[in-house]
């Protein structure tokens, strides 16, 4: 038996994941919001855990839930192992989930009659990346920006201010600099303008 711990912050959305899943021979489901992934991951020392843990990219608070996920199996020094429903157009997400050593890539769109088997065979120390993910996925692995650097290039896209978006993210103005300095010289751009526009076409925001 291969038990799943399905975390999504959206109830309805959760429990159809669920009703899928459960359907698989030889799958236990069991779910989790957000706020109760600590418990749901308390297992990762020395009791048992989940066997796999699966998210949906789509969901709201998605990259939070990575970054929990990570923080949580960190201390640890193992987990088990991450899998991410996501879409090939979804180049942020593939990256931060790529950073928190996700083993499993879960095209959205792809017929569902062998979930089971990709939950069990990550379950079992594989790894799975649907062909649809593959060509996004090794973009994302090259990216030079880190998550942080996206954050405040792709705040900046959409207008944001200096001190507004070291609001937003809790830093200091003259931390946000410093991304924005980062990000510049990563992607080899002139200034912030074009550093905007070669994450654009590249994906990245």
């Amino acid at each position: 038996m291969t038990t799943v711990l399905l975390v999504h912050t959206v109830p309805l959305w959760r429990a159809s994941l669920a009703s899928l899943l459960g359907a698989g021979q030889g799958i236990d489901v069991t779910t989790a919001d957000r706020g109760a992934i600590r418990s749901a991951l308390a297992g990762i020392g020395p009791g048992p855990g989940p066997d796999v843990l699966l998210t949906d990219l789509d969901c709201p608070d998605a990259l939070d839930v990575l970054e929990e996920v990570r923080s949580l199996a960190e201390p640890h020094g193992r987990g088990c192992p991450l899998a991410v429903l996501t879409r090939s157009d979804r180049p942020r997400g593939l990256r931060r989930a790529y950073e928190a050593g996700a083993r499993g890539y879960i095209d959205k769109y792809r017929p569902v009659d062998d979930l089971s088997e990709v939950m069990h065979k990550l379950a079992d120390g594989g790894r799975h990346i649907d062909e649809s993910l593959a060509f996004s996925l090794l973009q994302v692995a090259d990216m030079p920006l880190s998550p942080r650097e996206l954050s405040v290039l792709s705040l900046a896209e959409g207008g944001e201010t200096v001190s507004g978006i070291a609001q937003r993210l809790h830093l200091t103005p003259g931390t946000v600099r410093n991304y924005l300095a980062a990000a510049i010289r990563k992607s080899g751009a002139r200034n912030r303008v074009d550093a905007i526009r070669r994450a654009k076409e590249a994906g990245w925001i």
